[in-house]
């Protein structure tokens, strides 16, 4: 018995001993290292689960679609066959310009993606003009579109909700700075030789002068024939007002002709190109480059002043957008506290 109470005596001896020990030991495990409270910077953005990371911790409640202009009330024959075929009431609501603002990761796949979407809900894309920003992994896209407030919306929050994409903004009822780049290759000859330019006709060679005509009598021959045809054409189609009215031929030109042609337009084109604030990038032997930076409507009004000079060929960017910043004038708020309430009986009418 007396064996018996020595060995728990020694068991609990050899049990306090210990604790302190695995107390020490636990105490070492918890206490905070020196290097843990260094700070470090963040990871850096290399895949497209940080977009979707980013958008559940800042997301809110967004709010509630705007509503929905309803036509009039049906009546009992159209219930039904909406009903029937499940045909909902079209929308009231104006068809409106729309410019979306998407930031996206810069990975592949991503414009189809995003164009897929707005292809699925009936959207024609005006412009798409995608680009890299000052982030690495961060990509800019600038997408313009018509459709109505509601409906379109509704395709922003699904844009949003892809895993590539950051945020989508609508810069619709914003005040924005709008720019758009466009190329136009213009012919300096005259709108006559513009089809002669685009099939690469005998414009380029211009006829000799008249001391070398006795030369030449080939060619005078072949113009002759020309004209001869020509006044065929026209006597057949005497009888037959209806048809199309075909533009003659034009003459080749002399050298003198053809340099003082090009030079008058040259200038036209000059002074036209410094009223809109385009410049002239290249100059060839036929044909000019204007480059114009501006508003879609500027750009368009631009064109259409183009076209009488023979318009070759042309290239337009799309539209860039970046909202504007407001500017908090300090003197008008020191005024107005100065100033206090304002007494309306002391205001002029109206």
């Amino acid at each position: 018995m007396s064996s018996l109470f020595a060995l728990r005596a020694r068991t609990t001896a050899t049990r306090v001993l210990l604790k302190p020990r695995f107390l020490s030991v636990s105490a070492s495990r918890r206490a905070p290292d020196s290097s843990e409270n260094v700070p470090r910077p963040p990871p850096p953005i290399d895949d497209s689960t940080s977009a979707l990371d980013y958008k559940n911790t800042v997301r809110t409640r967004p709010p509630p679609l705007p509503l929905m202009d309803m036509p009039r009330s049906r009546t009992a024959e159209e219930a039904v066959t909406n009903i029937l075929y499940n045909t909902p009431p079209p929308s009231l609501q104006p068809f409106k310009k729309h410019v979306l603002n998407c930031l996206v990761q810069n990975e592949p796949g991503v414009l189809s993606r995003v164009s897929g979407i707005l292809a699925g809900r009936g959207f024609n894309i005006d412009s798409l003009v995608v680009c890299r920003t000052e982030i690495r992994d961060l990509s800019r896209m600038s997408i313009v579109l018509r459709g109505q407030d509601g409906v379109v919306e509704q395709a922003r929050r699904q844009l949003e909700d892809l895993v590539p994409v950051w945020a989508v903004l609508d810069y619709t009822y914003t005040h924005c700075i709008e720019r758009e780049l466009l190329l136009a290759k213009v012919s300096i000859l005259g709108p006559e030789y513009v089809e002669e330019q685009f099939t690469g006709g005998p414009t380029h060679e211009p006829r000799r002068s008249r001391h070398h005509h006795h030369k030449e009598p080939e060619h005078h021959e072949s113009s002759k024939v020309e004209r001869e045809v020509q006044l065929a054409h026209n006597f057949e189609r005497g009888a037959h007002p209806e048809q199309e009215v075909v533009a003659p031929i034009p003459t080749p030109l002399t050298p003198g002709e053809l340099l003082r042609l090009k030079s008058e337009n040259m200038q036209a084109l000059s002074t036209l190109s410094q009223q809109f604030g385009a410049r002239i990038v290249d100059v060839s032997e036929h044909s000019v480059i204007v480059e114009l930076s501006g508003k879609t409507s500027r750009v368009e009004a631009f064109l259409s002043l183009l076209k009488p000079f023979g318009l070759l060929e042309s290239a337009r960017t799309g539209l860039m957008v970046m909202p504007r910043t407001p500017i908090r004038s300090e003197e008008v708020d020191e005024a107005i506290e100065e100033g206090g309430t304002v007494d309306a009986s002391l205001l002029p009418p109206g």
